[in-house]
């Protein structure tokens, strides 16, 4: 198994399931992080992986308030469909990727996302 940690541009996640976001607007998001993930991948030079492999979205808060960890999914779903356009994953459905619950960790230094690819090429 290779490990991929692909650290994304954004402080916050910039999608959330709380956000009432126009359905053009949040088009726009989306495919901001999808493109950001297929030039990252391709800068990593990742390859399609076999198998099943397992995705998790981490996020590096910058305060310790109370998160809710459902509002992370659109943002760790954005992310995965860039790893089916990229070519890295056969599919985003769950026969084809162990797609994880995002995680929340305490808070660091910078905040951020970091986007962690677990696979066999």
């Amino acid at each position: 198994m290779t490990v991929w940690r692909l650290p994304l541009s954004y402080d916050r996640p910039p999608l959330t399931a709380n956000q009432r976001l126009h359905w053009s607007h949040r088009s726009k998001v989306t495919a901001a992080i999808c493109d950001e993930i297929v030039l990252r991948v391709r800068s990593m030079h990742i390859p399609r992986l076999a198998g099943r492999p397992r995705v998790t979205l981490y996020y590096f808060p910058p305060d310790n308030r109370r998160r809710d960890v459902d509002n992370l999914v659109p943002t760790s779903k954005a992310c995965v469909d860039g790893l089916r356009y990229a070519g890295v994953l056969v599919d985003d459905d769950p026969a084809h990727v162990d797609h994880r619950m995002p995680v929340i960790l305490p808070k660091q230094e910078k905040a951020g996302l970091t986007l962690m690819i677990v696979g066999a090429p």
